[in-house]
């Protein structure tokens, strides 16, 4: 894959930015929102020809042919787990946020079947946070101030490993399937994988950041994890991307019934800051 970023970037982005909206109402007194109800061939002479380690890593990336599967993961400041349903371009992404200096833990999940979204959202550390059903709520796109405030299905890589496999400098594999590598994350979608400013603040090291990474028997990726080294103020941190179960994960429907409803305006005015 190729993308610059996958929905679960999107997602981190919404979820920094409504959290630090709660934190700055709440510190003014409430939240200003009306809450409402609740493997490699040995060398010999019957080898194969070689394959490029790299590119070995990058067609082991999931590219929508290999069915429903389910993905996990973490950054600097979200953790995500979800499902992935190419044939019917849909995912789900649940994102929890690290409680931050305010004390506020984001959870917010988003269900995405072709342009139709849903979300699920719930907040806690401080009192006056607004408070939703615990129901997938159905999300107008036209009512929406910024048209990527809320992601879309932009393909099955949704850890971006891609992106970060191309900007690979070197990539060897170690034995079957188990890869050893560096990544520049200063340069090209790369960069646009972690948070905004981040590998510009890792200056030289964004360079030569080490990498693992592991493919199965079937030839797909099943994780990838970058060593982020500290930067200033930020502590190092493992950026981690795994991916499980392909072909047996369950399909992805349209929530139906009593598990969902439509999001009310609380969820429009949070999302528009």
């Amino acid at each position: 894959m190729t993308q610059a970023t996958g929905s679960a970037s999107t997602i981190r982005r919404t979820v920094g930015a409504v959290t630090a909206m709660l934190a700055t109402t709440a510190l003014l007194g409430g939240c200003g929102l009306k809450s409402e109800p609740t493997s490699a061939p040995q060398s010999g002479p019957s080898a194969s020809p070689t394959v490029d380690p790299k590119q070995a890593l990058l067609d082991a990336v999931p590219d929508g042919t290999e069915g429903t599967f389910k993905f996990s993961g973490k950054d600097s400041s979200n953790t995500h787990s979800g499902r992935v349903d190419p044939a019917s371009k849909a995912v789900e992404i649940n994102t929890t946020g690290a409680p931050g200096s305010d004390g506020i833990t984001t959870k917010m999940s988003f269900l995405l079947i072709g342009e139709e979204v849903w979300l699920k959202a719930k907040f806690s550390g401080q009192p006056g946070l607004p408070k939703f059903p615990d129901k997938w709520m159905k999300l107008d796109r036209t009512k929406l101030a910024e048209s990527d405030t809320i992601p879309a299905y932009d393909g099955a890589d949704q850890g971006n490993a891609g992106p970060l496999i191309e900007a690979a400098t070197s990539v060897k594999e170690q034995s079957p399937g188990q890869y050893v590598g560096v990544v520049d994350v200063s340069t090209g979608n790369a960069a646009q994988v972690l948070e905004e400013g981040e590998a510009a603040a890792l200056g030289e090291a964004a360079k030569s950041v080490p990498f693992t990474a592991v493919v199965d028997a079937d030839k797909h990726l099943t994780s990838l994890t970058l060593k982020i080294p500290a930067a200033g103020k930020a502590k190092a941190y493992d950026y981690v991307v795994t991916y499980a179960d392909y072909g047996t994960s369950p399909k992805i429907s349209v929530p139906t019934g009593s598990a969902a409803t439509k999001a009310p305006a609380m969820a429009y005015e949070m999302l528009n800051g």
